[in-house]
């Protein structure tokens, strides 16, 4: 089933680049932009993320923090916030227990490989409860980042 505004979010405990453990319950009291991405170093993750990168400063005025998830090695994403001088966290799902939580799974992907997490980005409440989600069945296609700033403004953030 998917997972659509007003859900409570699925809770997660990953560890991101620096092999720390980084949990949902962390970002509580602030909004959060969950982007899933199918893999570092591919073509249109990084723009993806390089566009988030780039624009980091408009979501933290928003009142809101960012984390990428993707079923990549906290190693393989090490190297890969490293190189693209990426600003915000990097989470592996490499068990694929969130992605598949978010209902942001491919089962077979590009190449035939499997469990890929799609494309995705959901906006969490201070409080928890999902504002925004948008699951792509395209990979080469990227969320609605106006959506999502338009989810965030809406959730009570600082005038």
């Amino acid at each position: 089933m998917a997972l659509k505004k007003g859900d409570k979010a699925p809770s997660f405990k990953l560890y991101n680049s620096e092999k720390k453990e980084v949990s949902l319950d962390e970002y509580r009291g602030k909004n959060l932009v969950i982007l899933f991405f199918p893999m570092a170093f591919t073509s249109v993750c990084t723009a993806e993320l390089c566009a988030m990168r780039d624009n980091l400063a408009d979501y933290n005025g928003l009142n809101a923090d960012v984390v990428g998830i993707s079923v990549d090695s906290p190693f393989t994403l090490a190297k890969f916030k490293e190189d693209q001088r990426l600003n915000f966290p990097l989470l592996s799902d490499f068990n694929k227990e969130v992605s598949t939580a978010y209902g942001s799974l491919y089962e077979t992907f590009a190449l035939g490989l499997k469990g890929v997490s799609k494309r995705s980005a959901f906006v969490v409440d201070e409080n928890g409860i999902i504002q925004y989600a948008e699951v792509l069945e395209n990979a080469g296609e990227q969320p609605n980042f106006e959506a999502v700033k338009q989810a965030l403004q809406t959730t009570g953030a600082p005038a």
